[in-house]
């Protein structure tokens, strides 16, 4: 049974092939489900896919007969349960609207006769555009029929809703003789033409209604005699342009087909160079058109009863020249190639051809194999046309008239080593001929053994809603026997090739063979066909690659709808589908399995819509768990949504992880995988994957992600997590395997503190749910990975990391481990991490710095506070007298470390040395000639700075060692104010960039720490002197620091609560930059950014830092930044043109720059730039008029 041919009725129903109805001859567009001839990939779970596809019971169809055509769509709802019971207690989703597609063609080119085939259609099978109409916030109105309102919502997703350029189209047409003399216009129409149609490559139905007058316009040229040759070429490029994007199946049937076209298509032949590049197009399409005209009902000999030779010369018969036309574009290297083919299954299998050139031919494309090599490209080109030739032969043509010829294709077929080619397109030819061979051995049968369920005809779902509602229907395998079946030994040889195609190392050759095995599966005997499944399963060994396992999947699939996989074989491949589900095997720095996965949900996909509820009843919770998990924890994002697309159960758990939801892979983990976990049914297995499968991943973005999942999850089963999942991940601590140990320390650190935010809940200590053991054994970790010299190495860089993700935990949890001999080990951990990170290497030294600080900051809180709240002074005064020295290592990211870890120190360590602290992280803050280079370290030191200023808190009258006060402010104030003149360029640019950006920073901090707590510690010229710096800031050339820059300074103007005070000009501030209009400017941008900034030269306390700044964006490199910052300058200088008192007070500041850059290159340079643009601009005329 081929591809092309009607379903049997009864048997499993395929999903629908997308753009079309499900029944081979109807051609009425729709927006639908995968095809069979895609990869796996693109299923309906996939990543253009949309919610997941459901099929109406018969109940549905009763409610939309009797409702007749006013029906909505809430009537037309269809009911079907997945595995036939509801796992817990959330519903199951149902569909959305169906309706009724019935074939266009008369009852005999449909199964069953007079049956009409019915096929419905809801949203899910609509596709991607319903999924994009879901984005854009497509929903029904209230009170709207629910078909009418998702139609709609279609329509605004697609943006399509018919051919609107046709107009514009037959004037461009009309236009071709016309354009022809002029290539410009020529070729400006061929592409206008183009994207025209490209437009539709995703709705072409749009089309249909319009390509008869686009062919008759078209072909009324190349019918016209007096036409010129190149006029002809380009209409024949515009019919490819259509073709492409319709289909040439469809266009075919346009073609004019009287038995007067066959000779002046075959004329054309003549004039056409098959060498000719330019003119690919016509001969394709010429090549077409002669595949129809050749399908007229006569015989071919009639017309050459007319036809007269020249004298001396033998006239070639219609039916060779045909044949010479069809062989030489066989080998050609362009697409004409692939309509000669199809010419060949059209020509040859005619009942007058096949007597007399069938075997001739067969015999010259054996030939033609035979003596090409796919070691070249000549043979390669040779074999693919003539691959396709014999395989469209085979399957178009008639069983009888191929099957004397079969077995010498298939002998000669094997001896050109296809599976050896390199060449994809070949070896997937190869398959689709071996399997159009196979089928041709066996005769034609419904198998009366296959799995039915469901009716594909109207008749017969119209009698199963005439029985009584308590009157089940019954479809299940028959146990017929297959009568007298004659399989010839050559099958044999055709499952084997096939068997082999579904381990080919590409997709399209191993979907091809899933299907050819669904295909013969489907003639064979039932007990041959259990040995083909048998055969299948034989691909899921861990010792078959990943492509063996995707073949086994895309092929169980295809078995499973086409009904050819009983229920008794369930319970063997269900298990090997769950291992699918988690298939990843690690490749080098890598992995394989995604493909796997992928088709795993497909044959889940296929399996639901295949069997009766009953038979998957039994396994119905383990498919939804391991579904569950695929959509939540896998790695692929496509994979994700293939699982979330075949989830079967709960409107709850799928609106919570819907397409668009399962997109962001944190999301998943960390937000649904928790909704999820509060139905019971699927926490315990969610819990037990990632301890199995995900904590030891090669990914460390997985391990990380997957130990904060186990935080979430524990707080939904406590007592399993206490006694099973943490004694099973200290066990894993001490694995050889480095990812092993790095994700188990993490897992035990999340899962320690998830219960005791649980058990804070409920007011209990943590050591009611952690026995003496757990407790050992957490605290033993890092005693054990030290004496094992695991933190040494580049794996040691990750056990560093972990074990102090491990200590902030256990700090935060409160375990009790005061005073135990384990936090001088913790100390000593995250002294020699911060010490030693110049050792680190660059990518993890920034991920290791922050949780070493971390880690300290909850050790310290947790163990070195005195119950009173007091620090212990011996600690007090090791901590810091360490720390301060360490700030003046020679190694920069020393520095970095100990000036962050001061900054993390709780308020009691600080009490009675912030005096100390403030001054070291003060120096480390200067520039001198031996750190100038040391930007990060400053960077550090001003965040520092800010941290302990929010720790220690503001009081006036304070004292300097204990708070922020009087007496110690002006110099926090000096030390960040000098940093904004951090201009310090090395190799790596700007780096004092960084500086600056964080002095702003800390200065924003503490303004508004200051003035919300003691704002009479603001004094009117400090607080000058920050709005002015962080003005010529946001006024600079550097896209990042200014956007940076120009945020503080509109957080200090609109600062909420408490203002800052003695803000200057503040009321003129207000009104140019007020607080509605400034969420939407883009400061990033110079476009957006200069106009605005450059109103505050209008302003003298800040004319002066603005424009310093704006004289190195003006004199500056960048494109961009030099346009607009002049453009800015100038509008602003045009503004005060008739102003003498503004232009002298300008003009005075611009000199005072100047004088006091002399030496400054950096200002100096690009500030003779721009005075020499503004004198070229006459920004200084009104100073010449006055002297004149």
């Amino acid at each position: 049974m081929g591809p092309g041919s009607p379903p049997a009725t009864g048997a499993a129903t395929p999903p629908p092939s997308a753009g079309h109805c499900a029944h081979p001859h109807c051609h009425g567009p729709r927006f639908g489900l995968r095809s069979p001839d895609f990869p796996a990939s693109r299923h309906p779970g996939s990543l253009s896919r949309g919610p997941r596809p459901t099929r109406p019971g018969p109940a549905s169809l009763r409610t939309i007969l009797a409702a007749g055509a006013s029906r909505s769509g809430s009537e037309a709802r269809g009911r079907r349960s997945w595995g036939g019971a509801s796992v817990g207690s959330h519903p199951l989703r149902l569909s959305s609207s169906t309706s009724v597609c019935i074939s266009r063609h008369p009852p005999s080119r449909c199964s069953g006769g007079a049956e009409l085939p019915v096929h419905r259609r809801g949203p899910e099978q609509r596709g991607w555009l319903w999924a994009r109409s879901r984005a854009r916030g497509g929903r029904p109105a209230a009170g709207a029929p629910e078909d009418g309102a998702e139609d709609e919502a279609l329509a605004r997703g697609g943006f399509l809703e018919s051919f609107c350029e046709s107009a514009e189209t037959r004037a461009l047409l009309a236009r071709l003789p016309a354009v022809l003399g002029d290539r410009a216009a020529r070729e400006g129409a061929l592409e206008r033409f183009r994207v025209i149609m490209d437009k539709y490559q995703e709705q072409p139905h749009l089309l249909d209604p319009h390509l008869e007058w686009m062919m008759n316009l078209l072909l009324d040229i190349v019918q016209d005699k007096t036409s010129p040759a190149d006029l002809i070429h380009l209409a024949f490029k515009f019919l490819y342009i259509i073709t492409k994007v319709r289909g040439y199946k469809t266009f075919l049937r346009l073609f004019p087909h009287e038995v007067a076209d066959v000779q002046p298509v075959l004329d054309m032949f003549t004039n056409q160079n098959p060498r000719d590049h330019e003119t690919w197009e016509t001969r394709y399409m010429l090549l077409l058109w002669l595949s129809v005209t050749c399908l007229i009902p006569f015989d071919f000999s009639r017309l050459d009863g007319n036809l007269v030779a020249p004298p001396g010369q033998v006239r070639m018969s219609t039916m060779d020249r045909i044949l010479e036309v069809a062989e030489t574009y066989l080998v050609v290297s362009d697409k004409a190639r692939d309509a000669a083919a199809v010419l060949v299954s059209k020509f040859v299998t005619r009942p007058d051809v096949k007597q007399k050139k069938m075997a001739g031919f067969l015999d010259w494309s054996l030939h033609t194999l035979t003596r090409s090599s796919f070691q070249t490209i000549e043979g390669v080109i040779a074999m693919d046309g003539t691959l396709q030739a014999l395989a469209q032969i085979f399957k178009h043509g008639k069983r009888e008239d191929c099957l004397p010829y079969a077995a010498t294709v298939l002998e000669r077929l094997a001896g050109c080593r296809l599976p050896c080619s390199n060449q994809t397109l070949l070896r997937k030819l190869g398959v689709k001929l071996v399997q159009r061979l196979g089928l041709t051995f066996l005769k034609p049968r419904v198998a009366e053994w296959r799995y039915q369920r469901g009716c594909r005809s109207l008749a017969a779902n119209l009698q199963l809603c005439a029985q009584s509602p308590r009157e089940p229907t019954v479809h299940a395998e028959t146990p017929a026997g297959d009568g007298d079946c004659d399989v010839p030994e050559e099958v044999e040889s055709v499952i084997e090739q096939l068997l082999i195609g579904l381990k080919d190392q590409d997709t399209i050759v191993r979907w091809s063979a899933a299907k050819g095995i669904g295909r013969m599966a489907a003639r064979l005997p039932k007990e041959l066909a259990d040995d083909v499944v048998g055969s299948v399963l034989d691909c899921f060994s861990f010792q078959e690659t990943d492509g063996a396992w995707h073949g086994g999947c895309l092929a169980l699939a295809e078995l499973g709808r086409r009904g050819l996989l009983l229920p008794s074989r369930l319970e063997d491949v269900v298990p090997v589908i769950l291992k699918a589900l988690t298939y990843e095997e690690k490749r080098g720095s890598c992995s394989v399995g995604t493909n796997v996965r992928d088709a795993a949900c497909y044959v889940c996909w296929a399996f639901a819509r295949a069997y009766e509820p009953r038979e998957l009843q039994p396994f119905v919770a383990a498919i939804s768990s391991a579904l569950v998990i695929a959509t939540v924890f896998d790695r692929n994002i496509n994979c994700r949504r293939a699982a979330s697309g075949t989830f079967p159960h709960g409107i709850d758990i799928l609106t919570a992880a819907d397409y668009f939801a399962v997109g962001n892979r944190a999301n998943c983990f960390l937000v649904i995988s928790t909704f999820i976990a509060g139905f019971p049914e699927y926490t315990q297995p969610m819990i037990d994957h990632l301890v199995t499968m995900k904590i030891n991943h090669w990914d460390g973005v997985i391990r990380e992600l997957s130990a904060k999942a186990l935080h979430n999850l524990a707080q939904r089963a406590p007592e399993y997590s206490a006694t099973h999942v943490l004694p099973h991940l200290l066990s894993m601590t001490q694995s050889l395997d480095l990812h092993t140990r790095h994700g188990a320390v993490l897992a035990c650190a999340e899962v320690t503190r998830g219960l005791y935010r649980l058990a804070v809940q409920e007011d209990r200590p943590i050591t009611d749910y952690l026995d003496d053991a757990a407790v050992r054994g957490l605290k033993h970790i890092h005693q054990q990975l030290y004496d094992r010299q695991l933190y040494r190495g580049l794996g040691g860089e990750l056990m560093r990391q972990a074990v102090c993700v491990l200590i902030e935990n256990l700090s935060l949890s409160k375990m009790p481990f005061r005073g135990d001999a384990i936090i001088d080990g913790w100390q000593w951990l995250i002294d020699d991490t911060l010490r030693n990170l110049h050792l680190i290497s660059t990518p993890s030294r920034q991920q290791i710095k922050e949780a070493a600080v971390s880690a300290l900051a909850a050790l310290c809180r947790e163990y070195y506070a005195r119950e009173a709240g007091e620090a212990d002074p011996a600690r007090q005064e090791e901590l810091t007298r360490q720390y301060l020295a360490d700030l003046q290592s020679p190694e920069e990211l020393t520095r970095c470390g100990f000036s962050l870890a001061l900054g993390a120190l709780p308020c009691f360590l600080l009490s009675g040395r912030l005096q100390q602290v403030l001054a070291g992280l003060g120096a480390v803050t200067l520039i001198r000639p031996e750190d100038v280079s040391f930007a990060e370290s400053r960077r550090d030191a001003l965040k520092a700075i800010s941290r302990v200023c929010q720790t220690v808190g503001v009081r006036a009258g304070g004292a300097p060692d204990e708070v922020v006060c009087e007496a110690n402010v002006s110099q926090i104030y000096r030390t960040l104010l000098g940093c904004l003149r951090d201009y310090t360029t090395d190799s790596r640019g700007d780096v004092g960039a960084w500086v600056r950006e964080a002095a702003m920073t800390s200065l924003l901090d503490l303004m508004l720490l200051v003035a919300r707590e003691q704002p009479e510690l603001i004094e009117a010229t400090v607080c000058q002197q920050v709005m002015c710096c962080v003005a010529q800031q946001a006024s600079e050339k550097i896209d990042r620091v200014r956007a940076h820059a120009a945020c503080v300074f509109m957080a200090l103007l609109h600062s909420g609560g408490s203002p800052v005070p003695h803000v200057p000009h503040r009321e003129e501030l207000e009104k140019l930059f007020p607080r509605s209009d400034m969420a939407s400017v883009n400061w990033n941008a110079p476009s957006q950014a200069f106009p605005l900034i450059t109103q505050l030269l209008g302003l003298p306390a800040y004319r002066y830092h603005v424009l310093l700044g704006l004289a190195v964006s003006v004199g500056g490199l960048t494109e961009s930044t030099v346009r607009y910052s002049t453009q800015s300058l100038f509008e602003y200088m045009a503004g005060i043109q008739k102003d003498l008192r503004a232009l002298e007070g300008f003009s005075g500041t611009l000199l005072q720059v100047f004088e006091d850059n002399l030496l400054n290159d950096r200002v100096s340079v690009p500030l003779l730039k721009t005075l020499d643009q503004m004198l070229a601009n006459g920004c200084f005329d009104l100073f010449t008029a006055e002297q004149k």
